[in-house]
């Protein structure tokens, strides 16, 4: 569980779509509402900019971290975010209480380590990403940043998928890979097209030259034997 990521947030009172223009346009905060353990939702506001350099962490979308509300805090995760459709502006943001014993159910991005030192990768294979995140279940302390999936092993076409994957201790698939429908491919290292279309690019232009060779080589063939037999002809005595 992380607790390195901290977002701060003021209570608001003013309810309404108007009133969240307001703060999105005059004093550039965004709307937001925290809820659960059986506490009553809040309204809160936070700092456009802040939440912007806080979005850069990968970590915030799937880690529990602290809330700093009016000088208290909570742990949260950020359970919902609206963007909008084309400015770089945060619209709402939906906070969720959790303590360490919740069990939660999250989408946890992968991290894909040692595919460059793989023998794969060395043959000329090129790593190909399937899935970059899986879901998971586990008690919120428990709850991983990331899932770290090491590729030294894999050789050329070679797929690894989700029952091969390592991980961390209390932390539980949210589907089971055991059952072969839910086993599915995570990463795999194979010969790119572009590689096969440049093999068989060149193959074709290396058979094309032969081909002109050997038919070069029996037009001079036919050419020789041509004349030798005017060599070997017996000239006609005129009477």
């Amino acid at each position: 569980m992380s607790t390195t990521i901290v977002l701060e947030a003021e209570t608001r009172d003013a309810l309404g779509k108007g009133a969240s223009r307001r703060l999105r346009r005059l004093e550039n905060k965004i709307p937001a509402i925290v809820y659960g353990s059986e506490k009553k939702p809040k309204l809160l506001h936070l700092c456009q900019h802040k939440v912007n350099k806080a979005l850069e962490s990968e970590a915030i979308y799937s880690s529990v971290f602290n809330l700093h509300v009016d000088g208290k805090t909570e742990q949260v995760i950020l359970k919902d975010l609206q963007r909008h459709p084309y400015k770089p502006v945060i619209l709402h943001m939906d906070f969720q209480r959790v303590s360490a014993k919740d069990v939660l159910v999250r989408m946890v991005p992968l991290h894909f380590i040692n595919g460059e030192e793989s023998e794969g990768h060395k043959l000329g294979g090129v790593v190909n990403h399937v899935m970059t995140q899986v879901e998971v279940r586990c008690e919120a302390r428990y709850l991983p940043e990331f899932i770290e999936v090491d590729l030294i092993d894999l050789k050329l076409d070679d797929v690894l998928h989700m029952s091969q994957i390592k991980l961390p201790k209390n932390v539980h698939f949210a589907v089971d890979p055991s059952d072969i429908d839910h086993d599915h491919p995570v990463v795999g290292i194979h010969v790119s097209k572009a590689a096969l279309s440049e093999e068989a690019e060149e193959a074709a232009e290396a058979a094309a030259a032969e081909a002109a060779q050997a038919e070069a080589d029996a037009e001079e063939s036919a050419s020789k034997a041509a004349g030798h037999d005017q060599d070997d002809a017996t000239p006609v005595d005129a009477e």
